[in-house]
């Protein structure tokens, strides 16, 4: 069981070593990105004959934040605890979605302006897109990258998961970015396809199209490609044995889902906004949804979906399997809570594929429950240096906290074993220690200190630990709830700005665990699904039509396995 899950991240970690450390694919192959980290490897002495993959990784981290730092010098963002801590959106969409309106650069400004360092623009996919979208949008992504050089920009697509939801597909830039968007879209989205019920043939398309990603990279048709499920709950067709299935299928490409949805804004009450659920998760179970997932389900919880709020939940029912998924937060932003433009008029989406540049239309539109990438939720993933390549490594590695409203500034989490003198591992990391070995986790939160875009400064009330079992495979694949997972310590936060600093002790570890952190403004909690002795102060279910989003501030971070061997 352990050696299992320990060999899942040798794997990960030896393959994210990537092609600018092999030696056989020549300069001139390899994308920009990668080739700006093959000759930063190279300055600081960690390319070369008789260097092995793990010893390179082994200091890697390290040498990508002091090999060259005027490579990020410019960029105002400095390196903390070995990585550079990069927020990003995976999850917006522009006038090339049918139900959007902003162009690319729009999107890329904004969110650039609110601090991300990496975007991916996710159009809808769809017969409309897949004809004329992914090749129309790409030199508007280009022209973006040249733009606002301090932002990445990924191009990706919403995929109609065959069978499920909607779920994020991107690829690192390179020649066949296009082509292979292209060709994904056209053979595996449920909209194309017509292959939207949840049956086993649409589910084994789902798993296809994994595949196919899988075979572009290892062919090199693209240099990566990542999948995440988007806004999983929301209408309760994604099932925990789907979800499972993709991780397991390609676990190098299916790596998490939005612990938290996009609309945030979607639950601000009425006059001054939509009025409705956080995330637009508003529905009730259909003829496609898994039937065992309870009413609360369908809602979400603290702005979170309720795989991720619920302590012992799903979430944490892939963990305790020692299965790497990770949590993210986004905008899946279409139209701004209260932007004043309005689509150009004269446009024909069918026959272009887009709509019509934004106009200036000078009344606020409070009926829309987005906000622009940047503004409220984001994810924060440890790069080892600022690339395309990097950003997707740290999102396959786990290295990603997540936040909402700039509740906190910044988060550095290590586990490590107690009294032993080392750094230990971060955010995704296994920590191996032998049996019995006391094991100490020391957390530093950098409090907010400025307000965030609504103008106010947030106060961190609370920081949670949640520690599960590691338990192996689990029998039932649709199993969703696991027994020993629960909230272990919660330390009140008395300061407003600068760092807090807390060091929570495991004790002696005698057999697999994982820990996590949530931290919480503390405004509104409650008992969680699974009962206060489980999670005594949880997020509360939203409340539709009356969720301000700005009064209800949470983060989440992704788990670090400890593991322990005689």
């Amino acid at each position: 069981m352990g050696h299992g899950h320990h060999h899942d991240h040798d794997h990960q970690h030896d393959h994210a070593a990537g092609e600018e450390r092999d030696l056989s694919v020549p300069d001139e192959e390899l994308p920009p990105g990668q080739l700006s980290r093959r000759r930063m490897f190279r300055r600081a002495g960690l390319l070369g004959a008789g260097l092995t993959a793990a010893g390179v990784l082994a200091t890697t981290g390290e040498a990508a934040a002091d090999g060259d730092p005027r490579q990020d010098a410019g960029r105002g963002r400095e390196p903390k605890d070995g990585y550079l801590w990069l927020a990003g959106d995976h999850h917006i969409h522009t006038q090339y979605s049918s139900d959007a309106v902003y162009r690319v650069v729009d999107q890329v400004r904004h969110g650039n302006a609110y601090g991300l360092g990496w975007m991916v623009i996710t159009d809808h996919g769809g017969a409309t897109h897949a004809k004329i979208g992914v090749d129309k949008v790409n030199p508007d992504i280009v022209a973006a990258r040249e733009a606002v050089q301090d932002t990445l920009v990924f191009q990706g697509l919403e995929w109609n998961i065959p069978a499920a939801e909607h779920g994020t597909v991107f690829v690192a830039p390179g020649r066949g970015e296009v082509a292979t968007l292209k060709e994904f879209e056209s053979s595996f989205d449920g909209s194309v396809q017509g292959a939207g019920a949840s049956t086993p043939q649409n589910e084994a398309l789902a798993i296809a199209g994994l595949n196919f990603l899988a075979d572009a990279v290892s062919r090199r048709r693209v240099p990566d490609a990542l999948f995440l499920a988007n806004h999983p709950s929301r209408k309760g067709i994604d099932s925990p044995h789907e979800i499972r299935g993709w991780r397991d299928a390609q676990p190098r490409i299916a790596i998490g889902m939005e612990g938290a949805p996009g609309h945030q804004a979607a639950g601000i009450p009425k006059p001054n906004g939509p009025g409705g659920g956080r995330g637009y998760y508003d529905g009730n179970p259909g003829a496609d949804s898994f039937p065992g997932y309870p009413a609360e389900s369908y809602r979400t919880f603290g702005g979170f979906d309720w795989m991720t709020a619920t302590v012992g939940g799903l979430w944490d029912s892939l963990l305790a399997e020692g299965k790497p998924w990770w949590i993210t937060a986004n905008s899946d932003s279409h139209w701004v809570h209260g932007d004043t433009s309005d689509r150009g008029p004269g446009g024909d989406f069918n026959a272009n594929g887009r709509h019509e540049d934004p106009v200036y239309k000078g009344v606020p539109n409070l009926g829309s429950g987005d906000f622009w990438p940047g503004f409220y939720s984001r994810t924060h993933v440890g790069a080892e240096s600022f690339s395309y390549a990097a950003v997707m490594d740290a999102l396959r590695g786990g290295r990603v906290w997540v936040d909402h409203g700039g509740l906190i500034g910044g988060l550095v989490v290590r586990a490590r074993q107690a009294g032993a003198g080392g750094r230990g591992v971060t955010l995704g990391g296994t920590l191996q220690v032998r049996k019995g070995a006391r094991v100490e986790l020391a957390v530093e939160v950098t409090l907010a200190g400025r307000p965030n875009w609504a103008q106010f400064v947030p106060s961190l009330a609370r920081v949670d630990v949640i520690q599960g079992d590691v338990t192996g495979p689990a029998a039932d694949k649709d199993v969703f709830t696991t027994p020993a997972t629960k909230v272990v310590q919660s330390y009140e936060v008395g300061r407003s700005t600068g760092t807090v600093t807390f060091t929570y002790q495991l004790g002696a570890v005698d057999h697999p665990v994982y820990v996590r952190l949530r931290g919480t403004d503390g405004r509104r909690s409650a008992p969680g699904l699974l009962g206060a002795a489980v999670d005594p102060h949880g997020p509360r279910i939203d409340v539709y039509g009356d969720a301000d989003p700005w009064n209800d501030l949470w983060f989440y971070s992704n788990p670090i396995w400890v593991l322990a061997h005689t």
